[in-house]
């Protein structure tokens, strides 16, 4: 007999919603399918057996996030196909920071009322950016909360687990003054600082459809480009070049996140000049009368990673960055200091 309950229904919970949403996402997961997946979606557990070989002492490493009040867009748009992908990136691009791989991902979305047809677009992000990030998506959970969310709104979060080898693992200890930082350009806002793009522009979905001549686009196109995803460029350059330490720019911009890779003596002297802020950080300030100095502690402003280099391997990191489809460039240098980061 199949599941099915009358009475939760008039709950506010179809049950056969969520079976129709698994069956409309299965071949969105079958294409993040990689070795050492044990099991498919639906049980559970999601189950995944590492390769080991040639490992000496693997530390997993684990990130987890979502995506913020970027969803707000997505939602007035009714556009959800590439929300998922800034899940993924938020997390992935972490655990890289300590020279993990990711292995696998599970998301959680919450929702007012299942849509099968919404859910499964969201889910199909997901997967790309799994396919993008080489890693599976394993498992998740879609839950539906009537009474407690509107029915067109939703959550969504995710986890991952990666892998290292102790003795590879980039925390920052080996910087000296003199490495080189190099930055890796960001595609846009990412997901982070959407509370106070929201405070700006006021969004609604005329002003998100409204075209900008300095965008070259639409604010909701602008604002919704998914985060970029550095797992398989940094993987690249940590093999070709001296990698000392790797800082994911989200939340907290520069003056936040840079720091959080900085060993104790050492400070990231940044060369202001040379950090290519995009378009849309010149409208968000400009629109909001936002001081600089707020602008990189809330956004990336167009460095989405920085890397901390052996000056005598920054060339061969920036050509690995490069060739794998990233944009990278000298950003600045370790300094003497305490103080973290500077511009200047």
């Amino acid at each position: 007999m199949k599941s099915f309950s009358d009475s939760y229904k008039a709950a506010g919970v179809d049950v056969t919603a969520g079976y129709k949403s698994v069956e409309l996402m299965k071949e969105h997961v079958k294409r993040t399918t990689i070795p050492g997946v044990v099991s498919g979606i639906g049980g559970f557990g999601g189950l995944f057996q590492p390769e080991l070989t040639g490992m000496k002492e693997p530390v997993l490493v684990s990130g987890t996030d979502g995506v913020g009040t970027k969803l707000v867009a997505a939602m007035l748009l009714d556009k959800h196909d590439t929300i998922g992908i800034d899940c993924v990136a938020m997390c992935v691009n972490d655990v890289v920071c300590c020279g993990a791989k990711p292995l696998f991902f599970l998301d959680y979305i919450a929702c007012g009322k299942n849509y099968p047809e919404k859910i499964a677009e969201i889910v199909k992000g997901v997967a790309e950016g799994c396919v993008q990030s080489g890693c599976a998506l394993i498992g998740g959970e879609t839950a539906e909360h009537p009474g407690v969310m509107p029915e067109e709104e939703y959550d969504l979060a995710g986890f991952t687990v990666g892998i290292v080898d102790k003795d590879k693992i980039i925390d920052g200890s080996k910087m000296v003054p003199g490495d080189v930082i190099i930055g890796v350009a960001s595609s846009g806002v990412h997901s982070n600082g959407f509370s106070l793009v929201r405070k700006v522009f006021g969004l609604t979905k005329e002003k998100l459809e409204t075209y900008y001549d300095e965008l070259g686009c639409t604010l909701g196109e602008a604002l919704l480009r998914p985060t970029r995803l550095y797992v398989k460029p940094a993987l690249a350059a940590i093999e070709a070049a001296d990698v000392k330490a790797i800082s994911h720019i989200t939340g907290g911009g520069f003056y936040e996140n840079i720091p959080r890779m900085m060993k104790d003596g050492c400070t990231a002297k940044i060369n202001r000049a040379a950090v290519p802020v995009l378009p849309i950080f010149d409208l968000i300030a400009k629109t909001g009368n936002i001081p600089e100095r707020d602008m990189f502690n809330t956004f990336n402003m167009g460095v989405g990673l920085c890397m901390a280099v052996s000056k005598e391997t920054a060339d061969a990191a920036i050509k690995a960055l490069n060739d794998a489809g990233e944009t990278a460039f000298v950003l600045g240098e370790v300094v003497e200091g305490d103080e973290g980061v500077i511009l200047c």
